[in-house]
């Protein structure tokens, strides 16, 4: 990843500039961006964490990410998190190409549970329903949007353990 660092910074920053709420303000600096990625290596390594990347005419327009916690009693479950699409690749399936890779990845490591939470009301929420995981409920006042405005948050499940019908 840390090859990559410099894309994924790239991928980071057009998607907070897009307004998508993945836990940065705006602006995002290139610099702070990078960092965040190259800050992910540690954890890429002890396999607390797995990357994917969509690739576009040779770049990174797109990753989604597998938290897996380090606690005995869930070990069954992943998290789902920072599912990007540049804006550029946007409308190509690759954010349901990426979260198809991230379940079936889960799917092939045993894990039987997949959680994710997303901005209430981002387009995000289509897709993830669409994919069939189920709505948990929402958290008001979360996080903040890229703007700094508090938003709400939406919470979401899979169970992976059942092949699709």
């Amino acid at each position: 990843m840390l090859s990559a660092a410099h894309e994924l910074a790239d991928l980071l920053t057009d998607t907070v500039d897009g307004g998508a709420s993945i836990g940065f303000l705006a602006p995002l600096d290139r610099a702070t961006a990078v960092d965040w990625w190259r800050g992910r290596a540690d954890a890429l390594t002890d396999g607390s964490l797995a990357v994917w990347a969509a690739y576009l005419d040779g770049h990174i327009v797109g990753t989604v990410s597998l938290v897996l916690p380090d606690k005995p009693n869930s070990r069954h479950r992943a998290e789902v998190a920072k599912l990007m699409v540049h804006r550029e690749g946007r409308g190509r399936g690759l954010g349901r190409s990426l979260l198809a890779t991230a379940e079936r990845a889960a799917v092939e490591a045993g894990l039987t549970l997949l959680t994710l939470d997303t901005e209430t009301d981002s387009p995000a929420e289509s897709l993830y329903r669409s994919a069939g995981w189920t709505r948990a409920g929402m958290i008001p006042d979360y996080a903040r949007t890229p703007t700094g405005e508090l938003h709400p948050t939406t919470l979401y499940y899979k169970d992976v353990s059942a092949p699709p019908e």
